[in-house]
């Protein structure tokens, strides 16, 4: 029989092994490594092999395709017998078909049965790059339904699915028995066999073509070959859309709620859309659920998370035994949308029933819940806000009547070229209304412009010129209702007008030094202001102020608008950079000198009290990826005592790092009128990687603060905060972490104490 003749029959009889098995096999999540031919069972037995089979290429000489029902076809040896119609194709043979190809030892057609078999090394790739493997393939007349030994199915993500038997049915929809998947590699390094980190085995595995999901009866998760968690009912989709579903449970233990345990179901409600619902239950507290919708939208994308218990609340003060139960709970909503490139809107939105309840529930450790919304407009050289707050405060001791509402907030500034010397001009407009329920309320409004000018002289010094020029208009109430004085100003309305002019001089040398390249650059600053209506206008935005190394050099020093420091001063500094391949230290240090005797308008301890400033700097030092460390510092300018010491630290790999921290300030004041307060801490935090695949890790934060730096402190010197310690192992597919944590500070019913989580991940499998 000659090969067109073959050809013809085949067509005559819609032969096409690989279309109808690879589309039965491929739609099974499985993973493809390489392996040695005896690493594979040649017989059936009670465990799917997940390794693959030795398949090196084969170079026949197949025909070309060249229609829709053209098959390529080539085999070391075809016989025909005619008496019994039966097509044998013996040796390497290969058949193609629309970007299908199937590779088998022997194929054997039986045109009076309408019976197909496929023996030896059968391989099926379709046009995604998913393979298919098995020992036997069995074809119905019909080659719409099949039954394969021996299966394992390779898919172009990595995943892989065996099973001792798979049956293809007419509708498409495949059983698979005795079946065993896992996304995780079956090979090390060196190319040898090993268990994977994770499988699900299973007696029975169904295929729902129609839904494209994968359903298992009698599953468990075996992890490192220990079979642990038995999953009925498990259910996921076979590619990588998102499918509804259980989710790894949460699993916690501390001294406030007990042994909790989380359950999350995932709901897909559409490609662009899809909810979490996250029932919490605990054995020392009433029981809590959570909720998350996520939605994706034509011009931008929101979320909104919340949390929901009935349940008791211990007040924050006083030893009340009898718990009022009520209702508590979290909100919180974030979003942004791009209208058009120039326009967009973002907003977020936090808050909570009660100061306790997201300690209690270790949802965050913050202090302060902050909503707000800012409406943008970008442009090439101007740029619009309109933006408003409100925060929420979960101190102890703060009234939440005292906290701002900002609203609106707008500003505005504009850009353009100056046409005689050559700066730039920019122009801001700026209001904001502040509002209280039992504090002081204040309006602003202010207009300004700045003229800057940049050059460089023929000695190579670089030169800013700077002027501005402002008006305010302030109106304020009930201004008594604020605590500090020096934050009040005057009640009624209020104006104020602002000037200033700035030279700015940086004079860079450069040079070789030790195999690299060192920068060293003077720098003198001189700044000019009239006398200004600072304290009759309310402090709203320029509190918590400290003299540091990024405002130094800034003409207003103070970190808002209103207050701005007037006088003449000059302010002089040097920076040192030296940098060669892969490393570089950068420092700078400065100080500054008021021309006039006025009395200072910076509180006390700030480093800017008299004439002469303290003494400010920074250096940072980085080696590649291996090493960052950041010191900052200021010295009191008459002794040199160390007033500001700040020092952070990162050192190490990826693997293995430790992050240092230590922060000292020390005003040297005994009443402070302001918000900065004193204060001495150290953190510590870091990993080491043991083994591969194992490390631990852990982290710690002690208040080193005395009551000698603060009164109304009850810190003795040395009081931990919080610290955790954990172990956890993360390769390709699975992470485990086991973390201890305690807490040392009780806040009404967020107690002091221990609490233990165990967290466990899965890859291409939420539960």
């Amino acid at each position: 029989m000659s090969w067109a003749l073959f050809h013809r029959a085949a067509r005559a009889r819609q032969f096409w092994l690989a279309t109808a098995s690879g589309a039965a096999l491929a739609a099974c999540p499985v993973l493809a490594q390489t392996n040695d031919e005896s690493a594979r069972p040649t017989q059936v037995t009670d465990q799917p092999d997940l390794q693959t089979p030795d398949t090196s290429p084969v170079t026949p000489d197949a025909p070309e395709v060249t229609g829709e029902e053209q098959i390529g076809f080539a085999a070391d040896n075809l016989n025909y017998d005619s008496d019994t119609e039966v097509v044998i194709a013996e040796g390497n043979v290969q058949m193609n078909r629309e970007a299908i190809e199937m590779r088998a030892d022997k194929v054997t057609w039986n045109r009076q049965t309408g019976k197909v078999f496929a023996e030896g090394n059968v391989t099926i790739k379709n046009p995604e790059g998913d393979t298919a493997y098995g020992d036997k393939i069995e074809l119905t007349d019909s080659l719409r339904d099949g039954v394969v030994e021996n299966l394992l199915v390779v898919l172009d993500n990595g995943s892989r699915l065996a099973a001792i038997r798979g049956t293809r049915f007419d509708n498409g929809n495949i059983e698979l028995e005795n079946a065993a998947y896992t996304p995780c590699p079956v090979e090390d390094d060196a190319g040898c066999p090993r268990n994977p980190s994770w499988q699900v085995r299973a007696v029975r595995v169904l295929y729902d073509r129609a839904k494209n999901k994968v359903r298992y009866k009698g599953a468990r998760i075996e992890i490192f070959g220990l079979p642990l968690i038995p999953l009925p009912g498990l259910s996921h989709s076979i590619n990588n859309e998102a499918s509804s579903g259980i989710l790894v449970p949460e699993i916690r233990l501390d001294r406030s709620n007990g042994f909790e345990i989380a359950v999350p179901y995932y709901l897909r409600l559409a490609p662009d859309r899809d909810m979490t619902i996250t029932p919490h239950l605990y054995t020392s507290a009433a029981p809590m659920i959570e909720g998350e919708f996520r939605a994706l939208t034509d011009i931008g994308s929101f979320r909104i998370n919340g949390y929901a218990t009935y349940g008791s609340l211990v007040p924050l003060t006083g030893e009340d035994p009898d718990s009022q139960k009520r209702f508590r709970g979290y909100l919180e909503s974030a979003g942004k949308f791009q209208f058009d490139p120039r326009w967009s809107l973002s907003y977020s939105g936090r808050i909570a029933t009660d100061r306790t309840f997201m300690r209690r529930y270790d949802i965050s450790r913050d202090d302060r819940l902050r909503s707000t919304f800012e409406l943008e407009r970008i442009g090439g050289n101007s740029y619009l806000s309109i933006a408003g707050w409100a925060t929420q405060t979960l101190r102890v001791n703060d009234v939440q009547g005292q906290q701002a509402v900002a609203l609106p907030v707008i500003d505005y500034r504009q850009r353009f070229a100056d046409p005689l010397l050559g700066g730039q001009f920019e122009l801001q407009l700026n209001t904001l209304a502040i509002g209280r329920t039992a504090g002081q309320d204040t309006q602003r409004a202010f207009a300004g412009a700045r003229w800057d000018l940049r050059g460089l002289t023929a000695l190579g010094q670089e030169v800013t010129l700077t002027a501005l020029v402002r008006g305010d208009v302030y109106h304020s109430d009930e201004n008594l209702l604020t605590a500090i004085p020096g934050y009040r100003g005057k009640s009624g309305w209020e104006a104020r007008a602002i000037a200033a002019v700035a030279a700015d001089m940086r004079w860079p040398f450069i040079g070789e030094f030790a195999g690299g390249t060192q920068t060293l650059t003077p720098r003198v600053q001189i700044v000019a202001t009239p006398p200004i209506k600072n304290l009759d206008i309310p402090n709203e935005d320029s509190r918590a102020f400290d003299l540091e190394d990024s405002n130094l050099f800034a003409i207003n020093r103070f970190n808002g608008h209103d207050r701005f420091e007037d006088g003449a001063r000059v302010t002089y500094g040097v920076e040192w950079n030296y940098s060669r391949p892969g490393f570089n230290i950068n420092s700078i240090v400065g100080q500054s000198y008021r021309l006039s005797d006025k009395p200072a308008l910076f509180p006390d301890g700030t480093g800017l009290t008299d004439r002469t400033s303290d003494i400010v700097g920074r250096t940072t030092i980085a080696y590649r990826d291996f090493l960052r460390l950041t010191h900052r510092f200021r010295l009191d300018k008459d002794n040199l005592a160390v007033r500001r010491n700040e020092f952070d630290a990162t050192i190490g790999s990826r693997s293995t790092y430790a992050v240092l921290g230590y922060s000292r300030l020390n005003r040297d004041i005994l009443l402070l009128g302001e918000d900065l307060q004193d204060r001495e801490e150290v953190r510590a935090g870091g990993r080491v990687a043991f083994a591969k695949h194992w490390s631990v890790f852990g982290s710690a934060i002690v208040d080193l603060t005395q009551r000698s730096d603060d009164p109304l402190s009850n810190a003795d010197g040395f009081e931990p905060i919080r610290h955790r310690l954990g172990v956890a192992y993360d390769d390709e597919c699975l992470s485990i972490a086991l973390t201890w944590r305690r807490d040392y500070a009780d806040t009404g019913d967020a107690r002091r104490g221990n609490s233990f989580s165990f967290r466990i991940a899965f890859r291409n499998l939420g539960f």
